[in-house]
């Protein structure tokens, strides 16, 4: 069935010649008051728009008519023949937000859809909408419209009707590609695309679309350019009022929008816009770790824990999709601050966390560097290595990129504010200006600072707070498991090439060094492949390289014990130095003071590795002058077997002042807060304090020092064991020092005649006869004489002849007064 509804070309296809002659005969003339049926004389186009008019005119006011047509024939409406028009501007702003073609009311109808051939391979589909202002036989477009078709004002263009099956045709998904329409009416607000998807749908309901079709879309006073990226077909079920198949649509290339079609809206590429509310596509994102990455190739070992810790809190963020964090109102952290001791892989490990990430090459900064001599220079420094960023920022907004800027010795620039004894400020404005770049007034959320330093105590408190420094992480000394993995990193290429002898245990020697930095681990396998190339090199008055052997090089486990034991020494172990000139003659064991000592400083050792109790033990040994105290502590500390052992003796800080001697004793034990295990022998606690009984006189600077740090435990994780050691137990009573210490220890000096002789036969300085001698003048006699004393007493008297040396022992020790009996 065909329905005539309007008078245009439609009728030259419709109306045939046979048709026309018994319209001739048939049509009654009283039905119009218009013209007679054209004469035959006409063509058979002129005839069949003759009668289109008649028609129209007559009919249309009372109703249509139909015209039966031959079953075979489709019922699909037959599209109108091809008409020539000419292209022209959209005659109103109005009109161009609108997405139809616009044309007179005497060529077509509003709501009506139209084929525009450009060229015979290029056609584009319009829903037109009629215009009083445009003339007939024209065609307006708006600029989006004459962009995506080709065409130019004034160029004539085939027009024929269009006609949807609603069956294939309606539109069930479209993707629509969004960006501001003007890049300089861009902003930052967040634009809910529920809304916009219900206003699309209002504003171009029944229209015509096509894939790659350009429009212009207003919502909330601002201007978007959309484009048309993909389209499906609706379910048919929906269409027949049923519920959804659940199959995968037809995509369409042409297609009607239904009220109720899905429009989901996809931000450009690079755009500014910010999209949410779920009608917008799950964005395409990269991945911000780089899939390949491992610690062992980019050469860091032994901070798996650190690195867990950073990723958690500085980079979970960016690795969850943006809609969940968007909705969780969630901010990037942007500021990372590793600290620790020198060599422990700070720097490293930042350089290499931009390498792990999918972003920029970091900037890398030293400290030092940023500061300038003219007036301003520091500070504008500072704002060029965040111009980058804060560009990208207004461009792209949420879609920008990290950056990401290393600072090194972050504490040369970033030192508390109002401490600088400059009078210029510059340090302090260089703060200043750093604070406002990472968290100030226009706030960056693509940006990540990594500061390093050794000092984090020098550091300005408004740098550390939430929002800057928010993590702060300590690299610490790698544990045994780390120094294994350090290791396997610096001889893997040798263990690739055969040039490291299979007497070499890494396990071994990360056991053996305990404390070892990862730069002195490094310096190790360093020492030992020039120990190793040193044998092949020959001794002559040339340096030459003995070819034939150096094909057979290979490290050797001795090459690495010679380097453990000669070369490479660590800054926070064990320094034998420091306490072997302490006990180079051994302990005494003259009886069993000595002993129970020597029990109670294992226990004292036990308690301290074993409970997480006590973290912090401290034990003061207290006896007379040259009992051996400091030796005892000594031996103590050694056979404790920890990673850290310093002896904080006063031989170390002769004619420091106050400050110095107190910074002194502190650094001690900030190094000791640095191992797992730590031993501190505070040695000759009245000197350290300066007193002396005439005044009295004493340091309170350094007594307060003191107090502190014996009290204070170390940090989580850490264990100290402090050993003190004094021959004035009453002047630390009335400072108040002894309360300090967990528990004291006394030590006595030898007392008995039969303790001076035991001491005597273990030190083996008499023969046998001369210590019987010695036995019977001192048996059951009160000695009192300390075992340093002793052994200063018994050299003086091994210098004489032998028929002299009893005599003269046993007269220097009535001369010391250790010989009790003799005043009695």
């Amino acid at each position: 069935m065909f329905q005539i509804t309007r008078p245009n070309a439609l009728w030259a296809a419709v109306l045939t010649e046979e048709r026309m002659r018994t319209f001739d005969t048939c049509l009654p003339s009283s039905i119009s008051p218009l013209a007679a049926p054209p004469p035959p004389s006409f063509s058979h186009a002129g005839r069949a728009a003759a009668y289109s008019g008649l028609l129209w005119t007559a009919l249309s006011p009372h109703f249509c008519v139909i015209l039966s047509e031959p079953a075979s024939r489709s019922t699909a409406a037959v599209k109108m023949a091809a008409r020539t028009m000419q292209a022209a501007r959209c005659p109103t702003d109005e009109l161009s937000l609108t997405n139809c073609a616009v044309v007179s009311e005497k060529d077509l109808q509003s709501g009506q859809h139209v084929t525009v051939k450009t060229t015979p391979n290029h056609k584009y589909v319009f829903t037109v909408k009629t215009h009083h202002t445009v003339a007939a036989g024209t065609i307006a477009f708006s600029l989006p419209q004459r962009k995506w078709a080709g065409l130019s004002i004034g160029q004539e263009i085939e027009v024929s009707n269009y006609n949807f099956d609603k069956s294939k045709q309606c539109i069930g998904a479209m993707t629509i590609e969004i960006d501001f329409l003007q890049k300089k009416s861009t902003d930052s607000s967040p634009y809910d695309s529920d809304k916009m998807a219900a206003e699309f749908i209002q504003q171009f309901n029944n229209q015509a679309f096509s894939v790659t079709q350009q429009l212009v879309f207003s919502f909330c006073d601002k201007l978007f350019g959309l484009v048309v990226k993909d389209m499906d077909a609706m379910d048919a079920s929906i269409l027949k009022g049923e519920p959804a198949s659940g199959k995968k649509q037809q995509k369409i290339d042409v297609g009607l929008m239904v009220g109720n079609s899905q429009v989901i809206f996809e931000k450009a590429e690079n755009s500014s816009l910010t999209l949410v509310g779920k009608a917008k596509t799950k964005e395409a994102r990269q991945t911000i770790i780089n899939p390949d990455w491992n610690f062992e190739k980019m050469g860091i070992g032994g901070l798996d824990k650190e690195f867990s810790d950073i990723f958690r809190r500085a980079f979970a963020s960016r690795v969850f999709p943006p809609d969940i964090v968007e909705q969780m109102g969630c901010k990037h952290v942007k500021g990372i601050l590793l600290f620790g001791p020198p060599g422990c892989g700070k720097t490293l490990m930042a350089r290499q966390i931009g390498k792990m990430l999918n972003a920029r090459e970091p900037k890398v900064v030293n400290g030092p560097e940023i500061l300038n001599k003219y007036v301003g220079e520091s500070e504008a420094n500072i704002r060029k290595l965040f111009a980058e960023a804060e560009e990208e920022q207004k461009r792209l907004g949420a879609n920008s990129g990290l950056h990401i800027i290393i600072f090194d010795e972050l504490d040369a620039i970033c030192k508390q504010r109002g401490t600088g004894a400059s009078s210029t400020g510059v340090h302090d404005t260089v703060v200043n200006q750093l604070l406002s770049k990472i968290d100030g007034v226009e706030q960056l959320n693509n940006i990540l600072v990594i500061g390093m330093t050794n000092r984090p105590d020098l550091i300005d408190d408004a740098l550390m707070r939430p929002g800057r420094f928010e993590v702060k992480m300590e690299i610490g000394l790698p544990d045994e498991k780390g120094r294994v993995q350090i290791l396997n990193i610096h001889t893997i290429k040798m263990r690739n090439f055969n040039l490291l002898a299979p007497d070499v245990d890494i396990k071994e020697l990360a056991a053996e060094t305990k404390n070892y930095s990862g730069a002195e681990l490094e310096g190790l396998v360093r020492a030992a492949q020039s120990t190793a190339m040193n044998r092949h090199i020959k001794a002559t008055s040339t340096v030459e390289v003995d070819m034939e052997r150096a094909e057979k090089l290979q490290v050797t486990r001795a090459d690495f014990m010679g380097s453990l034991n000669n070369d490479i020494k660590p800054a926070f172990g064990t320094n034998q130095e420091d306490y072997s000139s302490y006990i180079m003659n051994g302990i005494i064991k003259w009886g069993d003071p000595v002993t129970h000592v020597l029990d109670d400083g294992e226990l004292l050792v036990q308690q301290t590795k074993n409970s997480d109790r006590t973290p912090l033990v401290a034990v003061l040994l207290e006896g007379p002058p040259h009992s051996g105290k400091t030796a005892l502590a000594a031996k103590i500390a050694e056979d404790s077997q920890f990673p850290f052992i310093k002896i904080c003796s006063p031989d170390k800080m002769i004619g420091n002042s106050e400050i110095s001697k107190c910074q002194a004793i502190k650094k001690v034990f900030d190094d000791a807060y640095k191992s797992q295990l730590s031993c501190v022998v505070v040695d000759d606690i009245e000197r350290l304090l300066d007193y002396v009984p005439i005044g009295p006189r004493f340091s309170n600077l350094v007594l307060q020092a003191l107090l502190v740090l014996l009290k204070k435990p170390p940090p989580k994780g850490r264990k100290l064991l402090i050993i003190g050691t004094t021959s004035r137990k009453d002047v630390l009573q009335e400072m108040e020092m002894l309360d300090a210490f967990s528990t004291t220890i006394h030590i006595p000096n030898i007392s008995t005649g039969e303790q001076l002789v035991d001491a005597l036969e273990l030190l083996g300085s008499f023969t046998d006869k001369e210590r019987a001698s010695i036995a019977q003048q001192l048996k059951g006699k009160r000695v009192w004489i300390g075992i340093k004393k002793l052994l200063v007493l018994i050299e003086m008297s091994l210098q004489m002849d032998a028929d002299y040396r009893v005599t003269k022992f046993l007269s220097l020790l009535r001369e010391e007064g250790a010989d009790r009996s003799f005043y009695e």
